[in-house]
């Protein structure tokens, strides 16, 4: 049983007929370079996925999976036409950068079926139910897509795209654009500009120096400390140690709760958005958790990053409320500015205190100058790649053993109730993103119900997971189907 009474099933998926999927017309083949922010982004793959309730109880009125797919699969491909890059593939250039081949290869289109009722999903746990059935394995080329037929006739449409094609801005603005082609909507999207232009660097080059405090060339990486080392005697590999791996677990957190953490974090008079205070409250869950762990050591230190959106940034101002070439520009516009503290100070000071930090390190990268000068700054050291510190861990030995590093990417825009094939709005739209790092991971999205509730994408380690759940029970709360109204 679930925690609203709901039972949750193991069930089994059945993958059905593979279709590659591409655009219609005929279309030259052209090679798009990533631009210098692409560049900041290593070879993951994302997860997306709705879940669709048959809107009708009667078997003679029920949603056909058959006609279903056909629709899917062509809006698909109408689709491509304006967002080709989904069906190229990236390449390495001559100077060892990726590069997306813009060849029409297509889209992976998987058809499956899953026997299990959607009421039945045990979807706070997607990690047993998410992944590896119900969103796709990308196995080539930048999308991949699956419709997953369920028991009760409901559907689950997930995606998988290459991060280093795009952002979550860039492949809600594809999936809203895909979803009105299937329902002919009028007046549809715009087309997605591919003009890279638009974040050429600077001559003279120039950024700030403290640019060099948040991004590093991998080649400047730290060996792992040897203590963390093991040998595969099997393998003859070095691995890390995995004593606390990572989860995946989807909750929603209320409007009043949100409320009520962004009214302690503005307690000092200074204003909060809600992601702010969120943030901060979860940094400082993360930090005591680490704190409790390593008898609060003072030497641990705990590390919090938020995605910012450069596109607002870097957009001129329009005339006549027309868009702006950013507002379509598909790729990635992203930074991920971050603060470090000690992690006791992190526990012992006031949220609104927290809160501040997450403001001002936040404040800092919100503006046109920061964008331009990392784009100037990747610039200065290709072909050599670069990632985020936020990534990396600290390079003093005392000082990584307990730390902890998560970001929080904000889905805000997530187009959960936009994504209409003509058949209803989903019941459910998330992310998934176990991607695979040391660094815990966090996305909260608006709620289905529309409600200013939050659905919340966590990604973090057992033990911080389980001390969240046992500290803040009534703030993040497991996503059942009774909340979805599915019970």
């Amino acid at each position: 049983m679930d925690a609203d009474g709901g039972t949750s099933r193991e069930f089994v998926v059945k993958l059905g007929k593979r279709e590659v999927v591409v655009a219609p017309l005929p279309m030259q083949g052209h090679w798009l370079p990533l631009s210098n922010l692409d560049l900041l982004l290593p070879p993951l793959d994302v997860g997306v996925f709705f879940c669709y309730a048959n809107p009708t109880t009667t078997a003679s009125q029920r949603l056909e999976y058959g006609p279903v797919i056909g629709v899917l699969k062509a809006a698909l491909a109408q689709a491509l036409v304006s967002y080709y890059a989904l069906a190229g593939e990236v390449v390495q250039n001559s100077a060892g950068e990726p590069e997306l081949l813009c060849n029409n290869q297509g889209v992976d289109f998987i058809e499956a079926f899953a026997d299990v009722e959607l009421r039945h999903l045990n979807l706070y746990n997607p990690d047993n139910t998410v992944e590896g059935k119900l969103v796709p394995t990308k196995k080539r080329g930048v999308l991949a897509v699956q419709a997953t037929e369920l028991k009760c006739g409901g559907i689950v449409v997930a995606c998988t795209f290459d991060h280093r094609i795009a952002d979550a801005y860039s492949i809600n603005m594809f999936m809203v654009f895909w979803a009105e082609t299937a329902r002919s909507a009028t007046p549809i999207s715009l087309p997605p500009s591919f003009r890279r232009s638009l974040l050429n660097p600077r001559h003279p080059l120039y950024f700030d120096p403290s640019l060099d405090r948040m991004y590093i060339p991998v080649s400047a990486l730290p060996p792992p400390p040897k203590h963390k080392l093991q040998v595969d005697e099997q393998c003859e590999t070095v691995t890390l140690r995995d004593d606390d791996h990572l989860l995946s677990r989807l909750y929603y957190v209320t409007a009043a709760k949100l409320s009520e953490l962004q009214q302690s974090a503005c307690s000092n008079g200074s204003k909060r958005t809600k992601l702010e205070s969120f943030s901060a409250f979860l940094w400082r869950m993360v930090a005591e958790s680490s704190s409790v762990a390593n008898n609060d050591d003072n030497k641990t230190m705990s590390r919090m990053g938020i995605v910012v959106d450069g596109r607002c940034r870097l957009m001129s101002q329009g005339e006549d409320d027309k868009p702006t070439p950013m507002s379509s520009y598909f790729g990635n516009v992203l930074s991920v500015p971050f603060g470090e503290k000690r992690a006791r100070e992190v526990v012992e000071k006031p949220l609104s205190w927290v809160a501040d930090v997450v403001h001002e390190f936040v404040e800092r990268a919100a503006k046109k100058e920061h964008f331009l000068d990392l784009i100037d700054w990747v610039e200065g050291h290709r072909p050599v790649p670069a990632s985020a510190r936020i990534f990396c861990k600290p390079g003093n030995e005392e000082e990584e053993e307990g730390s902890t590093a998560l970001v929080v990417s904000s889905g805000q825009r997530f187009p959960v109730t936009e994504m209409d094939f003509g058949w209803g709005k989903p019941v459910l739209g998330s992310y998934h993103f176990p991607w695979g790092g040391k660094s815990g991971y966090v996305m909260p999205m608006p709620s289905p119900l529309s409600n200013g509730d939050w659905v919340v994408y966590l990604h973090l380690s057992r033990s911080q997971v389980a001390f969240i759940e046992s500290h803040a029970p009534t703030i993040f709360r497991p996503l059942t189907p009774h909340y979805l109204n599915l019970l």
